[in-house]
């Protein structure tokens, strides 16, 4: 039977931790590091990014919603199968309180990508077609991508910080 405990469910549950891991925090590293930045230099003209946005937009959303979904399920069951986890709420250890502050920085990343999926994006799709109908002028536009941008910059260091209070309870 297949418990919280069972050493088969937790090395599975660790495999797939890493493996979401890897692909939301290494898609907002590169997204951050190299896609913004690369396409603001090679794509000069606004109205060109939005389809390039959302060619990227439909590929990386599935694989982090996804990832997202799997590092819930799969941090649940190891928390719940730590011996450093004395119940919700209870910040009586350093592990503990480091994972306190990590379903923190998650809570706030998740708040950033929807801020962003609903908000930014939405508008930079709309203020697209406006553009392309000579209706709107470039400045809204780049103001869109530059905060895009930044949310993305700023849901990587929140997802640094995750990483960081990670080690520090992995550390206990």
């Amino acid at each position: 039977m297949l418990t919280l405990n069972n050493p088969w469910l937790l090395a599975a549950s660790f495999f797939l931790h890493l493996i979401a891991t890897v692909v939301w925090i290494g898609g907002l590293v590169t997204m951050a590091l190299v896609v913004w930045p690369g396409l603001r230099r090679a794509v000069r003209e606004e109205a060109a990014l939005a389809p390039i946005i959302e060619t990227l937009d439909a590929r990386f959303k599935p694989l982090a919603n996804l990832s997202l979904a799997a590092l819930i399920i799969t941090g649940l069951i190891q928390m719940n199968a730590s011996p450093l986890y004395n119940g919700l709420l209870n910040l009586s250890n350093v592990w503990a309180q480091a994972i306190f502050f990590k379903h923190i920085s998650i809570i706030g990343m998740i708040g950033v990508g929807a801020l962003m999926n609903f908000g930014v994006q939405p508008a930079l799709q709309r203020h697209a077609l406006l553009l392309a109908a000579g209706a709107a002028d470039a400045a809204e536009a780049a103001h869109l991508h530059r905060r895009l941008n930044r949310l993305t910059q700023l849901n990587l260091a929140l997802g640094i910080v995750v990483l960081v209070l990670t080690a520090i309870a992995r550390a206990q």
